[in-house]
Protein backbone atom coordinates (compact mmCIF):
# COMPACT_ATOMS: atom_id res chain seq x y z
CA UNK A 1 0.00 0.00 0.00
CA UNK A 2 1.42 3.41 -1.01
CA UNK A 3 1.57 5.75 2.01
CA UNK A 4 -0.48 8.97 1.85
CA UNK A 5 1.98 11.82 1.16
CA UNK A 6 -0.30 14.49 2.63
CA UNK A 7 0.22 16.18 6.00
CA UNK A 8 -1.48 18.73 8.25
CA UNK A 9 -0.13 21.94 9.74
CA UNK A 10 -1.32 25.10 11.45
CA UNK A 11 -1.07 28.44 9.61
CA UNK A 12 1.18 29.81 12.36
CA UNK A 13 3.57 26.90 11.83
CA UNK A 14 4.65 28.47 8.55
CA UNK A 15 3.61 32.12 8.88
CA UNK A 16 4.65 32.72 12.46
CA UNK A 17 2.32 34.22 15.08
CA UNK A 18 -0.94 35.55 13.66
CA UNK A 19 -2.27 38.96 14.63
CA UNK A 20 -5.88 39.39 15.74
CA UNK A 21 -7.16 40.17 12.24
CA UNK A 22 -5.34 37.22 10.68
CA UNK A 23 -6.45 34.84 13.41
CA UNK A 24 -10.13 35.82 13.21
CA UNK A 25 -10.91 33.67 10.15
CA UNK A 26 -7.77 31.55 9.85
CA UNK A 27 -8.37 27.79 9.60
CA UNK A 28 -7.31 25.84 12.66
CA UNK A 29 -5.60 23.27 10.42
CA UNK A 30 -4.45 23.19 6.85
CA UNK A 31 -3.70 20.10 4.80
CA UNK A 32 -0.83 19.96 2.37
CA UNK A 33 0.90 17.79 -0.17
CA UNK A 34 4.30 18.64 -1.60
CA UNK A 35 7.03 21.05 -0.54
CA UNK A 36 5.92 22.90 2.61
CA UNK A 37 9.07 25.02 2.45
CA UNK A 38 7.30 27.03 -0.25
CA UNK A 39 5.35 28.61 2.62
CA UNK A 40 8.43 29.25 4.75
CA UNK A 41 10.60 32.34 4.29
CA UNK A 42 9.47 32.88 0.69
CA UNK A 43 7.81 35.77 -1.09
CA UNK A 44 4.39 34.65 -2.35
CA UNK A 45 1.98 36.49 -4.63
CA UNK A 46 -1.55 35.35 -5.49
CA UNK A 47 -2.65 35.85 -9.09
CA UNK A 48 -6.38 35.42 -9.61
CA UNK A 49 -9.10 36.33 -12.07
CA UNK A 50 -11.94 35.23 -14.26
CA UNK A 51 -12.67 31.59 -15.03
CA UNK A 52 -13.68 32.80 -18.50
CA UNK A 53 -10.34 34.40 -19.18
CA UNK A 54 -9.73 36.35 -22.35
CA UNK A 55 -6.76 35.57 -24.57
CA UNK A 56 -5.29 38.96 -23.69
CA UNK A 57 -5.84 38.29 -19.98
CA UNK A 58 -3.93 35.01 -20.25
CA UNK A 59 -1.08 36.75 -22.08
CA UNK A 60 -0.89 39.40 -19.38
CA UNK A 61 -0.92 36.69 -16.73
CA UNK A 62 1.98 34.87 -18.36
CA UNK A 63 3.97 38.09 -18.72
CA UNK A 64 3.51 38.96 -15.05
CA UNK A 65 4.28 35.42 -13.93
CA UNK A 66 7.52 35.45 -15.88
CA UNK A 67 8.60 38.61 -14.06
CA UNK A 68 7.70 37.03 -10.72
CA UNK A 69 9.57 33.83 -11.50
CA UNK A 70 12.64 35.83 -12.54
CA UNK A 71 12.49 37.50 -9.10
CA UNK A 72 12.12 34.08 -7.37
CA UNK A 73 8.60 34.87 -6.17
CA UNK A 74 6.31 31.89 -5.56
CA UNK A 75 3.14 32.11 -7.67
CA UNK A 76 -0.05 31.21 -5.79
CA UNK A 77 -3.50 30.63 -7.25
CA UNK A 78 -6.67 28.58 -6.81
CA UNK A 79 -6.42 26.00 -9.62
CA UNK A 80 -9.68 27.20 -11.14
CA UNK A 81 -10.21 27.50 -14.89
CA UNK A 82 -9.03 30.61 -16.69
CA UNK A 83 -6.56 32.97 -15.02
CA UNK A 84 -5.76 30.57 -12.14
CA UNK A 85 -4.83 27.79 -14.55
CA UNK A 86 -2.75 30.23 -16.59
CA UNK A 87 -0.88 31.40 -13.49
CA UNK A 88 0.07 27.87 -12.40
CA UNK A 89 1.03 26.60 -15.82
CA UNK A 90 3.06 29.71 -16.64
CA UNK A 91 4.99 29.40 -13.37
CA UNK A 92 5.86 25.80 -14.22
CA UNK A 93 6.68 26.64 -17.83
CA UNK A 94 9.11 29.39 -16.77
CA UNK A 95 10.85 27.18 -14.20
CA UNK A 96 9.31 28.78 -11.11
CA UNK A 97 7.47 27.45 -8.08
CA UNK A 98 3.72 27.48 -7.51
CA UNK A 99 1.20 26.78 -4.76
CA UNK A 100 -2.41 25.76 -5.46
CA UNK A 101 -4.89 26.58 -2.69
CA UNK A 102 -7.88 24.31 -3.26
CA UNK A 103 -11.59 24.68 -2.69
CA UNK A 104 -11.84 20.91 -2.16
CA UNK A 105 -10.03 18.28 -0.07
CA UNK A 106 -6.66 17.27 -1.48
CA UNK A 107 -7.90 14.07 -3.10
CA UNK A 108 -10.59 15.83 -5.18
CA UNK A 109 -9.97 17.88 -8.31
CA UNK A 110 -12.21 20.75 -9.37
CA UNK A 111 -12.57 21.15 -12.23
CA UNK A 112 -11.90 17.51 -13.07
CA UNK A 113 -9.96 18.54 -16.15
CA UNK A 114 -7.24 19.92 -13.87
CA UNK A 115 -6.54 16.64 -12.07
CA UNK A 116 -3.28 16.00 -13.90
CA UNK A 117 -2.05 19.51 -13.15
CA UNK A 118 -3.15 19.17 -9.53
CA UNK A 119 -1.25 15.92 -9.15
CA UNK A 120 1.86 17.46 -10.69
CA UNK A 121 1.72 20.42 -8.33
CA UNK A 122 1.34 18.02 -5.41
CA UNK A 123 4.46 16.13 -6.50
CA UNK A 124 6.70 19.02 -7.52
CA UNK A 125 5.32 22.13 -5.81
CA UNK A 126 2.62 22.43 -3.10
CA UNK A 127 -1.11 21.84 -2.71
CA UNK A 128 -2.96 23.35 0.26
CA UNK A 129 -6.53 22.77 1.43
CA UNK A 130 -8.41 23.66 4.58
CA UNK A 131 -10.72 20.65 4.27
CA UNK A 132 -9.89 17.23 5.64
CA UNK A 133 -10.03 14.17 3.40
CA UNK A 134 -13.61 13.07 2.70
CA UNK A 135 -15.17 16.39 3.71
CA UNK A 136 -18.13 17.50 1.59
CA UNK A 137 -17.81 21.06 0.35
CA UNK A 138 -20.23 23.36 -1.44
CA UNK A 139 -20.15 26.75 -3.13
CA UNK A 140 -19.16 28.45 0.12
CA UNK A 141 -15.86 26.59 0.06
CA UNK A 142 -14.46 28.81 -2.66
CA UNK A 143 -14.84 32.17 -0.87
CA UNK A 144 -13.28 30.48 2.16
CA UNK A 145 -10.46 29.22 -0.08
CA UNK A 146 -9.87 32.78 -1.27
CA UNK A 147 -9.72 34.01 2.33
CA UNK A 148 -7.05 31.42 3.09
CA UNK A 149 -5.12 32.26 -0.08
CA UNK A 150 -5.04 35.93 0.97
CA UNK A 151 -3.72 34.87 4.38
CA UNK A 152 -0.92 32.78 2.87
CA UNK A 153 0.36 35.46 0.46
CA UNK A 154 2.04 38.82 0.84
CA UNK A 155 0.10 40.41 -2.05
CA UNK A 156 -2.68 39.68 -4.54
CA UNK A 157 -3.11 40.63 -8.20
CA UNK A 158 -6.50 40.52 -9.94
CA UNK A 159 -5.91 40.23 -13.68
CA UNK A 160 -9.49 40.53 -14.96
CA UNK A 161 -12.97 39.69 -13.71
CA UNK A 162 -16.63 40.33 -14.37
CA UNK A 163 -19.00 42.14 -12.03
CA UNK A 164 -19.99 39.82 -9.21
CA UNK A 165 -17.10 37.44 -9.81
CA UNK A 166 -15.97 35.26 -6.93
CA UNK A 167 -12.55 36.81 -7.49
CA UNK A 168 -13.81 39.80 -5.51
CA UNK A 169 -13.71 37.69 -2.32
CA UNK A 170 -9.96 37.41 -2.72
CA UNK A 171 -9.62 41.15 -3.19
CA UNK A 172 -11.69 42.10 -0.17
CA UNK A 173 -9.90 39.57 2.04
CA UNK A 174 -6.50 40.90 1.01
CA UNK A 175 -7.60 44.42 1.91
CA UNK A 176 -9.10 43.25 5.22
CA UNK A 177 -5.78 41.65 6.14
CA UNK A 178 -3.83 44.76 5.16
CA UNK A 179 -2.12 42.97 2.26
CA UNK A 180 -1.34 44.94 -0.91
CA UNK A 181 -4.00 44.38 -3.57
CA UNK A 182 -3.30 45.19 -7.21
CA UNK A 183 -5.75 45.28 -10.10
CA UNK A 184 -4.28 45.23 -13.59
CA UNK A 185 -4.72 48.68 -15.12
CA UNK A 186 -6.45 47.18 -18.16
CA UNK A 187 -9.37 46.09 -15.94
CA UNK A 188 -10.25 49.74 -15.40
CA UNK A 189 -10.90 50.18 -19.14
CA UNK A 190 -13.92 47.84 -19.21
CA UNK A 191 -16.43 50.30 -17.74
CA UNK A 192 -17.12 48.08 -14.71
CA UNK A 193 -17.62 49.29 -11.16
CA UNK A 194 -15.66 46.67 -9.22
CA UNK A 195 -12.12 47.96 -9.99
CA UNK A 196 -13.11 51.47 -8.88
CA UNK A 197 -14.75 50.14 -5.72
CA UNK A 198 -11.66 48.17 -4.75
CA UNK A 199 -9.47 51.15 -5.58
CA UNK A 200 -11.61 53.31 -3.31
CA UNK A 201 -10.74 50.97 -0.44
CA UNK A 202 -7.04 50.77 -1.16
CA UNK A 203 -6.37 48.62 -4.22
CA UNK A 204 -3.61 49.85 -6.53
CA UNK A 205 -3.46 49.86 -10.32
CA UNK A 206 -0.84 47.53 -11.75
CA UNK A 207 0.78 49.26 -14.70
CA UNK A 208 4.04 47.28 -14.69
CA UNK A 209 5.52 44.34 -12.83
CA UNK A 210 7.78 46.84 -11.06
CA UNK A 211 4.72 48.36 -9.35
CA UNK A 212 4.30 45.06 -7.52
CA UNK A 213 7.85 43.82 -7.16
CA UNK A 214 9.16 47.08 -5.75
CA UNK A 215 6.85 46.85 -2.72
CA UNK A 216 7.96 43.27 -1.95
CA UNK A 217 11.17 42.42 -0.02
CA UNK A 218 13.16 42.13 -3.26
CA UNK A 219 15.71 44.18 -5.15
CA UNK A 220 14.20 46.90 -7.37
CA UNK A 221 13.30 45.63 -10.83
CA UNK A 222 12.78 47.12 -14.26
CA UNK A 223 9.30 47.53 -15.70
CA UNK A 224 7.95 44.82 -17.97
Amino acid sequence: MVPDPSFSFRPQDVLGPLDDVEAKHAPVLLYGRGDLDLLRETVRVAIVGSRRATELGLKRTAKLVRALVDAEVVVVSGLAAGIDHGAHTSAIQFGGRTIAVLGTPLERAYPKEHRELQERIGREHLLVSQWASGRDTGRGAFPARNRTMALLTQATVIVEANEGSGTMHQGWEALRLGRPLFVMASAFDKGMEWPLKLEEYGARRLETAADLLNILPLDPVDAF
